[in-house]
């Protein structure tokens, strides 16, 4: 039985794999490990990218609002920080007014349910009431 080319590739390259594991892995010698480790740290250095755009009307624009949006930013932390220094942030009140409107959606909630209930209880003695002739 001849073995097709698939075969042969597909055995050659598990083989390869197989030596290209124990070479990484270090289970050979430390030296290879030590070897494979830096040869990647290298690549990854040397290997890089660089691409830029032609400055044009829109670029510019854009690099303006992000400089203004950065700015905005250092204004907003520098006023966080004089508001927490002078005690003007108040988040303990934020956390008490959530509490209290979820107490009063609660209530609301179960008003509601109850009237519904109780739509329901009225509405059932009145088909009984009228199915046996009795007035209540």
């Amino acid at each position: 039985m001849q073995d097709s080319m698939y075969h042969i590739v597909l055995r050659t390259s598990a083989l390869t794999l197989a030596l290209i594991l124990l070479f990484v892995s270090g289970v050979l010698s430390p030296v290879t490990k030590q070897l494979t480790t830096e040869t990647e740290r290298y690549l990854a250095s040397a290997v890089g990218m660089y691409a830029s755009v032609e400055p044009n009307e829109f670029n510019q624009i854009t690099a303006a609002l992000t400089a203004r949006e950065s700015d905005l930013n250092v204004r907003e932390a520098a006023l966080r920080e004089r508001e927490l220094s002078t005690g003007l942030s108040d988040t303990v009140s934020a956390d008490y007014t959530t509490y209290i409107l979820s107490v009063i959606l609660f209530i609301l909630l179960v008003l509601i349910v109850l009237n519904y209930v109780l739509d329901f209880i009225r509405a059932n003695r009145r088909t009984a009431v009228k199915s046996y002739g009795q007035v209540a």
